[in-house]
């Protein structure tokens, strides 16, 4: 390199100093456009061919031959104060540093990637310890390109970092924070990429869609996007239905509140009658047998009706939910399922539904559900019985007039079934 600039020899200082930089950045040039342009395709089918992330890392790294011939060639232009010498060859050095963490910290992305393709990453993501060693990777070379700025030693910098030592922790709070979080979710098995997360207190409820070392990203149901620090995660709780979606059934609890005052016994007729439901045969033999057993015994020499023992119309409905519910091909079956009265309140007696959906699908439970309670409701006045709804305009412009609440009463004794 110095035979190169001797050419410039006999010219005017200010003139080979110039041109002298000059040539060195032109050689400098030359040689990273060779390197960029010529070895890295040669080298291109060697590399992944899914993604682009190894070649951005084998860049970065090639850079550092330009800015090393830079560095060492500057001392071999003449008539160049030695103040700007020293000031482009460690300004060069501290760039070497910054350009190698930056090909290290490319290369743990393509790590991550690589990683990403295997079964196991969905459960057990790396990408938050991999930050983390990022975040030392960029310390480590904030602190050699320091040195080589400066040029003292890196330990000279080191030994005053202990008397900074509070102060980068109150700065560097939310990531240690974060780092612990990270190591307690991964550990624990807490929280997976593609989990249905319940955060109320973040305004959270969807799918996690990335886990990271400071944050993780949940996509809501209306598709916005809610970004949680990690740390909260662990501070604060939250509910992850992965259970559910691993347990092959989702659960159906909800109440059909009945009208209170249509509820009562059923005569022999109506007994009778309820045969024809074929799902409540098999429960009415049953419950007739053991009923004539229970009167036959406790009401010797009795004939009053009030101490028997009788089958009442919500009773029989409670047992045909149950019986439809067994049978119905689109229940998960190996889980619970009952049907059975909570405390009366003021809007009725409410009849809970408790079972599992054979789908953990947000659309296929919503409609098993939903046709669930359509039969239900629709089949009430068969056994006499009325879901309770609170009076509506319609109701009261009904009974403010003496014709129209006659015509009502008429209508409801004469519909069978029913009790005014």
């Amino acid at each position: 390199m110095e035979e190169l600039f001797a050419y410039l020899g006999g010219q005017p200082p200010l003139v080979q100093a110039l041109g002298g930089v000059a040539l060195l950045l032109l050689i400098a040039f030359l040689v990273n456009l060779v390197l960029k342009k010529v070895v890295l395709r040669l080298a291109a089918p060697f590399l992944d061919r899914r993604t682009k992330t190894p070649d951005k890392a084998v860049g970065w790294l090639v850079t550092t031959i330009p800015l090393l011939i830079i560095s060492r060639g500057i001392v071999f232009v003449r008539y160049l104060p030695e103040e700007f010498e020293a000031v482009v060859s460690n300004v060069a050095n501290a760039t070497i540093v910054l350009v190698i963490a930056l090909s290290i910290t490319t290369g743990l992305t393509y790590v991550n990637e690589l990683y990403k393709r295997r079964p196991e990453a969905r459960h057990r993501p790396i990408k938050g310890f991999l930050q983390v060693v990022k975040i030392l990777v960029f310390g480590a070379a904030a602190i050699l390109g320091v040195a080589a700025l400066i040029e003292q030693s890196p330990l000279l910098l080191l030994s005053g970092l202990g008397a900074m030592a509070a102060v980068l922790l109150l700065v560097f709070k939310d990531t240690i924070l974060s780092l612990v979080a990270s190591v307690q979710l991964s550990a624990q098995d807490m929280l997976r990429v593609g989990d249905w997360i319940e955060m109320p207190q973040q305004n959270a409820d969807g799918d996690v869609i990335d886990i990271a070392l400071h944050t993780v990203k949940v996509q809501n149901f209306d598709k916005t996007i809610t970004t949680i620090p990690t740390y909260k995660l662990i501070n604060e709780s939250f509910r992850n239905w992965r259970g559910m979606a691993e347990a092959g059934g989702r659960r159906i609890k909800r109440a059909i509140n009945l009208d209170q005052n249509t509820l009562r016994f059923l005569s022999d007729e109506e007994v009778s009658d309820l045969r024809r439901f074929r799902l409540l045969r098999d429960y009415l033999d049953r419950k007739e047998q053991e009923l004539r057993e229970w009167n036959a015994r406790e009401m010797a020499g009795e004939d009053n009706p009030v101490n028997a023992r009788r089958i009442t119309n919500i009773g029989m409905f409670r047992a045909y939910v149950l019986a439809y519910l067994r049978t119905h091909p689109r229940i998960n079956h190996d889980m619970l399922t009952l049907v059975r009265q909570l405390e009366p309140t003021p809007t009725g007696l409410p009849l809970q539904i408790y079972t599992f959906a054979a789908t953990t699908q947000f659309a296929e439970y919503e409609f098993i559900q939903s046709e669930i309670f359509d039969h239900l409701l629709a089949i009430l006045p068969e056994f006499g019985l009325r879901a309770f709804q609170e009076p509506s305009g319609v109701d009261f412009a009904r009974l403010s007039s003496p014709r129209t609440l006659k015509q009502w009463e008429r209508r409801e004794t004469e519909t069978p079934g029913n009790v005014v």
